[in-house]
């Protein structure tokens, strides 16, 4: 038995594991990453890229392979039943938002894929087979069994899915509910009666399909409820392709892959406990309904990696990874939230909401299609489902309602230029019309000035101090910038 030390140990390798190792392997900070698995996820489980996600991948530097691996999904086509009521054009709601004003579709297998080949360019690896059997809390750190190996680390990260070990061995309560529904995940071949290119939804009165479009002539993932039809006890496959035609006149030639699930709506207690600290799955679990999960997840190791650095090269104090939880579990509970509503609208088999599903769809689906694709409010569910609206709370002694400013804690507005300086992953300087670079106090970063950004919350006269992680950490007006900005260095 071998013992091993470093940094952070990194317990799972799934795509929120692969993504926390690849960011702390780039910022120079010593990691392990284990795994029980033999290699990445065979099965393609998750499926959709969200921009957010998107733009941390070309921070990363491998946003072109992301790109070039998935297959776009050009509009949202909703429905009833076997019904399609048109498209709704994504790339018209988020064209000015992101460079990637789309929904991308690709499976986990392949993110992980990606991610892992970039983790061993950049010099790190994964020890496959080597679950982590048992963490315990050191006087300096965290100690693991990792396979046959003893562990050492300054901190750990849960990244092990929903039966976490990590969560577990810290009694971190997994709060929440499980839907009583069980349903289907299909990925098929030779697919027909779905509007092609587009993410189908189609709720119907005691049910609803999911279908996003993949590689492959026909190639389609299907989700849905899934119900004993030939009354033979087995919930499997042909159930799910006999209800498919009968409700929505859906066929496909052949599966590729076939599973039965049930959704839960779950967040840990905490997301930080000393050392330990929780991500993705391990930290929350939700339904599929917008293809967040997997994003959300990649999204914490984004934030995590960049505090877990700062602490460890002494930039920070340690209380500056409080803020992970600070951020990241509002977040986290604000989705499960919304889709566990959403998901029990469109699931409840109650009286009143069959009738309001069989009547209210039909009716408002329709205008959807033509009214979202020019409207404030088209641009404002695209922000949201992308991830790009997140706002965190960076002033401690705020109170919870009150306003929240349009920029401070917010995604780097982009406005078609200003993003790839982010690929330097430090803190910067931006000023947008009015300032020049002198103008900026010297806190030893870079400074970028950019033109105006009309139809964005960036304002002329301006400087913006932007965290590594791309997200805004404060503005002022060049005399006070000196100021305000080693405030919120200090904060």
């Amino acid at each position: 038995m071998a013992e091993l030390s470093c940094e952070v140990l990194v317990v799972g390798a799934g795509p929120t594991g692969l993504m926390l190792a690849n960011w702390l392997t780039r910022l120079g900070v010593q990691v392990i990453v284990a795994d029980g698995k033999d290699g990445p996820t065979a099965e393609s489980r998750a499926l959709v890229v969200q921009a957010r996600s998107l733009e941390i991948y070309d921070q990363l530097g491998i946003g072109d392979q992301v790109l070039e691996a998935a297959h776009r999904a050009e509009a949202l086509a909703p429905g009833f039943g076997a019904r399609a009521f048109g498209r709704i054009p994504l790339g018209q709601l988020g064209a000015r938002l992101t460079p990637y004003p789309f929904i991308e579709v690709l499976e986990q297998s392949r993110n992980e894929e990606i991610l892992y080949d970039n983790l061993r360019k950049l010099g790190g690896d994964v020890y496959w087979e080597s679950p982590v059997t048992a963490v315990v809390q050191t006087d300096d750190g965290v100690e693991a069994k990792v396979g046959n190996h003893t562990v050492r680390a300054r901190f750990c990260v849960g990244c092990d899915g929903a039966n976490s070990v990590v969560r577990k061995a810290r009694r971190i309560d997994f709060e929440g509910v499980t839907n009583p529904h069980r349903f289907f995940v299909l990925d098929a071949i030779g697919a027909h009666g779905l509007v092609p290119e587009a993410v189908n939804v189609r709720p119907e009165q005691t049910d609803f399909l999911l279908g996003f479009p993949m590689r492959g002539e026909g190639g389609w993932r299907l989700i849905g409820l899934v119900r004993d039809t030939n009354s033979d006890g087995d919930l499997d496959e042909e159930d799910a392709r006999e209800r498919m035609l009968r409700t929505y006149g859906v066929t496909y030639d052949r599966a590729r892959w076939f599973a039965t699930y049930r959704v839960h709506h779950r967040v840990a207690a905490a997301f930080r406990d000393g050392p330990f600290f929780l991500a993705g799955d391990a930290a929350h679990v939700h339904s599929p309904v917008g293809g967040q999960g997997m994003n959300t997840g990649l999204q914490d190791a984004h934030n995590l990696a960049f505090k877990l650095a700062d602490v460890l090269r002494g930039a920070r104090r340690d209380s500056w990874l409080d803020r992970y939880e600070a951020e990241r579990r509002p977040v986290a509970r604000k989705l499960v939230a919304t889709t566990d509503r959403l998901f029990n609208a469109i699931t409840s088999t109650r009286l009143p909401a069959r009738v309001l599903r069989r009547i209210l769809i039909p009716l408002i689906a329709p205008i959807a299609v033509r009214v979202l694709p020019g409207s404030s409010g088209g641009s404002r569910l695209f922000q949201y489902v992308s991830q790009i609206r997140i706002h965190y709370r960076l002033d401690p002694d705020a109170k919870p309602d009150s306003p929240r400013d349009p920029v401070i804690g917010r995604r780097l507005p982009w406005t078609g230029n200003n993003h790839a300086v982010l690929r330097a992953a430090c803190w910067q300087i931006h000023g947008y019309g009015e300032v020049a670079a002198s103008d900026a106090p010297d806190l030893g970063m870079p400074v970028h000035i950019f033109p105006p950004a009309p139809g964005t919350s960036l304002r002329p006269g301006l400087l913006y101090l932007i965290r590594a992680d791309g997200f805004v950490a404060a503005s002022a007006a060049p005399a006070e910038a000196d100021t305000h900005f080693r405030h919120a260095l200090g904060r």
